[in-house]
């Protein structure tokens, strides 16, 4: 079931709103874990067995953990979730650079198709780090071992951010599992905030991909310099408004529940270096590796060589954790790579020019996503070509066809709500309050006219 859809916003939603908070407190959680199964089960079907199996294995090794055999527990966890992404997520690909790399040495290959056909549940890179970054805190002692099953289930099917984000540590909210505030005003500021994502994806990101989708299926012989920037543009701020977008609607529903989600984007393409990009992208995801990756390697503490090989580690895991294509894991080592240059000696220089070191983040980003976007390293090679090529050849009649007036109204308003400068708008609008529901009332129903007349167009992030 995605956001975006009629049978969510207009039955799902309000049926399970309005039973929420109907029922007394004590019920709540229980509800919420049956209302967040229905919502998982009815894309993913038999799936919803995974879940609840990876939820009592985590709760099982919590209580381990805490009755006093803590690596056992930990060792269960882990092991497990990594088990789980291995197998779902990984196998595929292991195998068949395996098959590749036995072809070359002209060895027989394995045929393993039929244990290896397996579907890549939806969340799954979500859901098994939540539920790691829970057992792991049960063993470091920043949180005590929940004894509650339907409270920690509750924690980990939370339909809000349950598929795609943001990654909620369970310290982040064990509190609010147990003691929720509710109060009128955070239910309609959670109400604003998510028409704010939904408009972000139905108005911004869908047009912007339709523009994008069309020009990187073009063959590579009809692009041009033109076509090329153009392309990768509109998915640079395609993936930025889907990805938010879905972020701010997760963070809005968690607010008309009583829970206080985290911030998961902070205007990253205003940042001035790779590494403030990644401070300000996909925030719970960094903050997550930082806690559970690249301290306990630890970090920035030990010697210069042995940091930047920390690095490397992290951004490699970063490109493989979104999906399981060579392609994403030299995604994200070009940004590692960008990020050991700047800390050998880039950042000095800018810092010292902001309107440079602007134009070098932004030129690293769109060089880079080609890579995230093209379905090989072949096809991005190519791609990214013909973005410094002098071609000319290009089918102009097919470019302008999706080159409509909505994408371009989309690819402005991209570029506008993509900068804080929005901020300034945002604090006048408050000040008025019958001019920001009139705002808030118009992006909404412009929001469901794209609903009503869209075809199928899933979040980005769902893949991973």
């Amino acid at each position: 079931m995605l956001f975006g859809t009629p049978i969510f916003l207009f039955l799902f939603l309000p049926l399970v709103l309005g039973i929420y908070y109907l029922l007394p407190k004590k019920f709540r959680n229980f509800f919420l874990l049956l209302a967040s199964l229905f919502f998982y089960a009815w894309g993913e079907q038999k799936l919803v067995v995974l879940i609840i199996f990876s939820t009592v294995v985590d709760y099982i090794a919590g209580i381990i953990i805490d009755k006093g055999f803590r690596k056992t527990g930990l060792y269960l966890s882990v092991i497990f979730n990594i088990s789980m992404l291995l197998y779902f997520k990984y196998a595929g690909f292991a195998f068949n650079n395996i098959n590749k790399l036995l072809e070359i040495l002209n060895v027989q290959s394995i045929n393993l198709d039929s244990l290896l056909y397996v579907v890549l549940p939806i969340g799954i890179s979500f859901y098994t780090f939540q539920t790691m970054s829970y057992t792991i805190d049960v063993y470091r002692g920043n949180v005590k071992a929940n004894y509650n099953l339907i409270d920690f289930a509750c924690y980990v099917t939370l339909f809000p951010q349950l598929i795609a984000g943001p990654i909620i540590k369970y310290k982040e909210v064990s509190f609010q599992l147990k003691d929720r505030l509710f109060s009128s005003a955070q239910f309609v500021d959670g109400i604003q905030r998510f028409v704010f994502g939904l408009a972000k994806k139905m108005i911004i990101a869908n047009n912007c991909a339709f523009l994008a989708d069309a020009i990187f299926l073009l063959p590579n012989s009809e692009l041009n310099i033109f076509t090329a920037w153009l392309g990768v543009i509109a998915f640079t701020i395609q993936v930025y408004f889907d990805f938010s977008g879905y972020s701010d609607m997760a963070i809005g529903l968690g607010k008309m529940f009583g829970f206080d989600f985290q911030e998961n984007f902070n205007y990253p393409y205003v940042a001035r270096s790779i590494q403030e990009f990644w401070r300000r992208w996909h925030i719970s995801l960094s903050s997550w590796f930082k806690d559970y990756v690249y301290i306990p390697l630890g970090g920035s503490r030990l010697s210069e060589g042995r940091t930047y090989l920390n690095l490397i580690i992290v951004f490699f895991i970063t490109g493989l954790w979104h999906g399981a294509e060579w392609t994403y894991v030299i995604w994200g080592l070009t940004h590692g790579v960008f990020m050991l240059v700047e800390k050998a000696f880039l950042s000095k220089f800018l810092s010292k020019h902001k309107v440079f070191s602007h134009m070098y983040m932004i030129l690293v980003l769109l060089i880079s996503f080609p890579i995230f976007r093209c379905k090989s390293l072949v096809d991005a090679w190519s791609y990214i070509g013909k973005m410094f090529s002098l071609d000319n050849n290009t089918n102009l009649e097919y470019i302008s066809f999706y080159f409509t007036t909505e994408v371009k109204l989309a690819l402005l308003f991209g570029v506008f709500f993509s900068m804080p400068i929005y901020l300034r708008f945002e604090k006048k609008l408050l000040l008025n309050y019958t001019l920001q529901k009139c705002f808030l009332i118009g992006v909404f129903l412009i929001s469901i006219i794209y609903v009503s007349i869209s075809t199928y167009n899933p979040f980005i992030y769902f893949r991973f």
